[in-house]
């Protein structure tokens, strides 16, 4: 995939300055009694490149819904970049851009169509739509594809128009929501080398993953949300002190209570077997 400017579009939004995403105390209890968040409180810098993990049912992604408008939290305060995206939703929506988990393309549009049609919902005037696509359909290699309908694409392709899509408006912070679940190692190396690509020409990422190591690669900070609250938070090294281990993937383990599942573990076993 080809190198794409993501200049962020100028918004009435608060300086940068702001951290890029804070929330406080933030509850969500559904109408079924389930308390999917607890108090989460957190930010994320501008600029940075951060991790949540956590199992799921965890949280992350009621805390993704609540953060982008797609679900009303309970109480709390969400800010996008300063301005508060609970009050001022239409506002702090213009600075996101979202690449959820499910493949959620309209089967009957075309690849461009798809592009199009979300850089006119957010605004964008039709030439600067026309040229905003021909970048990102070369950028993700799409060209061949774009007059295709999006059911009849690959599930790598989806991916690709996925992420596409996302930045299509240019956001300021970009939310990725496990976004190479179910892809092949090439692509996933893809997409991990233009994120950081991304990341690099400054917009703020916020990425969920079960792949520790697109984790470790990718976020300078990480968090970690266990039963609707932020349990620690630190870098992978710090991480790993934290939970007295040697790995991100280790600390993970016990944060979920099943160390003896570590590789580590497991080595000392079998060389145990062994002798």
């Amino acid at each position: 995939m080809a190198s794409v400017p993501s200049d962020p579009p100028e918004t009435d939004l608060a300086p940068t300055a702001a951290p890029a995403l804070r929330v406080e105390e933030l509850v969500k209890t559904y109408a079924t009694g389930v308390e999917a968040l607890k108090g989460v409180s957190f930010e994320i810098p501008d600029g940075s490149f951060f991790g949540l993990l956590g199992p799921n049912g965890a949280g992350k992604s009621t805390l993704i819904h609540c953060s982008t408008g797609l679900a009303m939290p309970t109480s709390g305060r969400i800010e996008v970049f300063g301005t508060d995206a609970i009050k001022k939703y239409r506002q702090a929506r213009e600075a996101v851009g979202l690449a959820p988990q499910d493949l959620n393309l309209d089967w009957f549009l075309t690849v461009e169509e798809t592009l199009d049609f979300h850089g006119g919902y957010f605004g964008m005037p039709k030439a600067d739509r026309k040229e905003r696509v021909e970048e990102l359909l070369e950028a993700f290699s799409l060209v061949d594809k774009r007059d295709q309908r999006t059911r009849t694409l690959s599930g790598g392709m989806k991916r690709r128009l996925i992420l596409a899509r996302a930045l299509m408006h240019r956001p300021r912070l970009l939310i990725l929501d496990e976004p190479t679940a179910g892809v092949d190692v090439e692509l996933r190396l893809e997409l991990w080398h233009y994120v950081q690509e991304v990341n690099r020409q400054g917009t703020t990422i916020l990425l969920t993953t079960h792949y520790l190591e697109e984790a470790e690669q990718l976020c300078d900070q990480i968090a970690f949300i266990n039963e609707g609250e932020i349990v620690a938070q630190g870098t992978s090294p710090e991480l790993a002190g934290r939970f007295g281990v040697e790995t991100l993937e280790d600390a993970y383990l016990a944060l979920v209570g099943r160390g003896e599942l570590s590789r580590t573990h497991l080595g000392e076993l079998d060389a145990g077997t062994v002798e």
